[in-house]
């Protein structure tokens, strides 16, 4: 993990004096923002959601100065609030908070548009590994009632504005919407996972 670390801060002191508006360029983010998770079935989504937050890094690359592709590694804190669980015996169900934690990393292609092109969209697949899976009620770990890979579709919007010659600032506005069942060898309905975010981070 330390080498690949310091990979990729190789890598980015490389490539920050590069513009990240010409056509084979790179450009790196960091990024930390607000979770706002819960999970859907066929038949109803959960009203009660799971704050929490996110905090990643990014890679642009650019095949033009209107579009370029956008890997993200990001620690994501999803799940969902007043959900139930079964202990069974004399405790039976009881109501309880969920929190799932993932390494997430999304792979989207990235649309700019405006006339300075500091605005951007950006939309693909996502795939979710999962870290820990705990319920609050008795602080359970559950992580082997859960798959270890959660997979589905982002989508974004953002905003960059300069605030140096190589760096910007940036806010953004995304969505995650899971196609894969989050528990494992579920009988029932499909519980999929679903996150509205908003992230602010500077981009190199």
């Amino acid at each position: 993990m330390q080498k690949i670390f310091t990979t990729l801060l190789v890598v980015l002191g490389i490539y920050t004096t590069a513009s990240a508006q010409t056509t084979g360029t790179n450009e790196f983010g960091v990024n930390i923002g607000y979770n706002a998770a819960t999970v859907t079935t066929s038949q109803y989504t959960n009203s009660a959601y799971r704050s929490g937050f996110n905090v990643g890094v990014s890679m642009d690359h650019y095949f033009s100065d209107r579009w370029s592709i956008k890997i993200k590694a990001v620690y994501d804190q999803k799940g969902w609030n007043d959900g139930y669980i079964d202990f069974g015996g004399s405790n039976g169900a009881v109501t309880t908070d969920y929190k799932l934690d993932y390494i997430t990393i999304p792979v989207m292609a990235n649309w700019h548009f405006g006339r300075t092109r500091n605005w951007y969209l950006n939309f693909g697949p996502y795939l979710g590994i999962l870290l820990n899976a705990k319920e609050s009620a008795t602080n359970t770990d559950l992580k082997d009632a859960f798959n270890k890979a959660d997979a589905g579709l982002d989508v974004g919007i953002g905003i960059k504005f300069p605030i140096a010659e190589k760096a910007k600032f940036f806010i953004e506005l995304n969505g995650q919407g899971g196609v894969t069942d989050l528990v494992k060898d579920n009988t029932g309905s499909a519980l999929r996972s679903s996150v509205s975010n908003i992230n602010i981070g500077i981009n190199f």
